[in-house]
Order: C-alpha cells, then sequence, then structure tokens
C-alpha cells in the first residue's frame, strides 16, 4: 500500500465554495503560508507584490477558456433527446473533437445532434455533429458538419463553469472566468490562480524588476475528477496538451543561474514546468501532451514558490500542493482558511506557498 487518498480528505462547509468572482479581480484575500515553519498569515492579494525580488521569475499560464459546452437536439426535432457537448481535445482534422457527451447512454454512433441556441430553439442554420464513436474512458468522438468551430462557439457556445458552481454562466463569466494573460483558446477550465492578476499588479511587479513569462496548458475536464482509488499510486492521470516556449526555458534557466526565485502561478503552470525539468531544476523547451501526477515524496525541481487556489478534497491538485509542504502543514492551513471564512475553489481565495 503506498500513500493512502483518505490522507487527502478534509471537510468544506458548502457555504463557502464561491459562486460568483469578488468584485475586483485582485479583491480576494491570499493565505501565506511559511513551508518551513508552517505559519500563516492572511493578507489583500495585492500584496503578492512583497514576495517576488528583483531578478524572480513569476510563470502564468496562458490558455484561454474555450466556449466550450453547447446544447443540440437529435436531428433537429424539439421533442427529441436533449444532448449536451462538452470540448476536450481535436481530433485529426478541424472537424473532429473529442468530447463529453449527455446523456452519454443515447449517444449511438452515427446519432446527428443540431444545436440548439441561448433560448433552446433549434437552429435554422442546420449546424449539428454527428457522434462518430464512444472511447473506452466514456469520452466520444464526433464531427462537426463545419471546420467553422470558433462561430459555432460564439453563436452556440457556453463557459464551462465547474460542477460546484450551482447556477448557469452569466454574461460577466465571458471576462472573469478568463485570466488576463487569456492567449491560447483550448482550456475547458481557467487556470484560476492567474484569476486575481490585474494589468496594474503586473506593472507594479515590472516596475520592480520581477520578470514574467508564459507556459501554456490546456486544463481539461479532468482537472476535477477525484481520486477513487485508495492508493494514489494506482490513479490514472489525464492528459493536458501543453508548450513551454523556448524563450519562457531561457528565462528560466537564467533566472536559476542567477541564484534568483521561480514562482508558478498555479498547478497547470507546474505540471508544465516540472514535466521539462531535469534533475538539476532546468528545463528544456517542449511541446505535446502530459499526464505527469505529482504527489508525495516527490519535490519540485523546478518551481520555488506556488501561488494556487484552494482545491478540492481527494484531489490530484490537492496532492500536487503537497508536494510544496508537509501534508500536514498544508491540511492546518486548509483549517485556518476554513475558519477564517475564506472562499474556496475556481471565484475564490487563494493561498501563497513561500
Amino acid at each position: 500500500m503506498g500513500l493512502a487518498t483518505d490522507l487527502f480528505d478534509y471537510q468544506l462547509p458548502t457555504e463557502l465554495i464561491a459562486q460568483r468572482p469578488t468584485e475586483k479581480r485582485d479583491g480576494s484575500r491570499m493565505l501565506v503560508l511559511d513551508r518551513q515553519s508552517g505559519d500563516c498569515s492572511i493578507l489583500p492579494f495585492g500584496r503578492i507584490v512583497d514576495y517576488l525580488s528583483p531578478g524572480d521569475t513569476l510563470v502564468f499560464n496562458d490558455t484561454k477558456v474555450m466556449k466550450a459546452r453547447m446544447y443540440g437536439r437529435k436531428n433537429g426535432r424539439p421533442e427529441a433527446a436533449r444532448f449536451e457537448l462538452l470540448l476536450v481535445a481535436p481530433l485529426d482534422t478541424a472537424r473532429r473533437w473529442n468530447v463529453l457527451l449527455k446523456p452519454g447512454k443515447r449517444a449511438a454512433a452515427g446519432t446527428v445532434v443540431v444545436f440548439t441556441d441561448h433560448a433552446g430553439r433549434i437552429n435554422g442554420q442546420g449546424d449539428s455533429f454527428t457522434v462518430l464513436s464512444r472511447c473506452p474512458d466514456g469520452s466520444f468522438n464526433v464531427e462537426f458538419n463545419t471546420d467553422e468551430l470558433e462561430r459555432l462557439q460564439a453563436v452556440y457556445g457556453h463557459i464551462p463553469l465547474p460542477p460546484y458552481i450551482q447556477r448557469g454562466d452569466e454574461n460577466a463569466d465571458a471576462e472573469r472566468y478568463q485570466t488576463i494573460f487569456a492567449r491560447e483558446s483550448g482550456a475547458v477550465a481557467a487556470p484560476t490562480a492567474g484569476l486575481h492578476f490585474t494589468p496594474e499588479i503586473m506593472a507594479e511587479l515590472a516596475a520592480g524588476a520581477v520578470r514574467s513569462a508564459a507556459v501554456t496548458l490546456h486544463v481539461g475536464p479532468g482537472t476535477f475528477k477525484p481520486v477513487s482509488v485508495d492508493d494514489i499510486a494506482r490513479h490514472h492521470m489525464h492528459t493536458e496538451r501543453f508548450s513551454l516556449p523556448e524563450t519562457t526555458a531561457d528565462l528560466i534557466n537564467r533566472t536559476h543561474a542567477e541564484g534568483r526565485k521561480i514562482m508558478a502561478v498555479g498547478t497547470t503552470s507546474v505540471r508544465v514546468l516540472e514535466s521539462c525539468a531535469a534533475p538539476d531544476g532546468t528545463v528544456t523547451p517542449r511541446c505535446g501532451a502530459t499526464d505527469i501526477f505529482l504527489y508525495p515524496p516527490y519535490h519540485p525541481r523546478c518551481v520555488d514558490m506556488l501561488l494556487t487556489n484552494f482545491h478540492l478534497p481527494k484531489s490530484t491538485l490537492l496532492m500536487l500542493v503537497a508536494t510544496f509542504v508537509d501534508r500536514e502543514k498544508m491540511l492546518a492551513a486548509y483549517e485556518l482558511a476554513i475558519r477564517e471564512r475564506m472562499r474556496f475553489y475556481s471565484y475564490g481565495d487563494c493561498m501563497l506557498l513561500k
């Protein structure tokens, strides 16, 4: 038996799950955890600038959340089965994608689904998709009747809010569920640690000679999947597409060579950097897909500090955080966050491990 999944469990009052963002992006609170002592303090997020020194490098994820959730009716009949589609990843052509479908039991190969607009009406343009096959993991491969996927998202798409946000997407989510760094479309969930940053904070960091660089990791739906096996070493990790550009790799390696620190914005940035890191902490430019699963006793090779939101119990993301700090200190910090009524998950407050 390896490390038990139950060691990463905690009890969260449901009213602490943030259902909407703060009024201002940087209006959240930040729990700062000293990894050596376990000491904690709770500060306004804007104080992030106090924890970065000249020459340090901030690494963020520049993925952009797609309007990945769409709805339709079988064969375009108003009385027919209603399907919900969630884009996951492109396949071999612009028209073919891997997706999640509900209800999956009605999605037989050859099923044609015609999209409905935001009012639930069958579209008059014949925009549709055809189910090609069901995959072993329960997802589906489909083919759209057009390669204009951006248009389909613009007309029929919804921002795919996480399952613990108990409401439909609203107009404001199109902006607030994107980071200010969002450039590369392809994610179905936001890299939420980046949601707190504003152009003003980035300007203040730059004025203090703090450097910044981007990686890309297209966050997939597996990010919300809890570990269901008793031994975490037996968990099958989801795969996500990523890119570490040469310019970012060069800056990271130069930062460490100069004796300065790397702060990763979010677990997604950590996954990219650690997927590309050598034992000495240097990184090599790469692009592809990663299924890296980081859990104790692994110690990060490349990342010195981590800014992250609070994560679901028994989740792979919580286990990743425990590679930066002793599990007991991490859970004690979570207990403090709960006592102080901090806001949890995607639209919630954040935590800095220094």
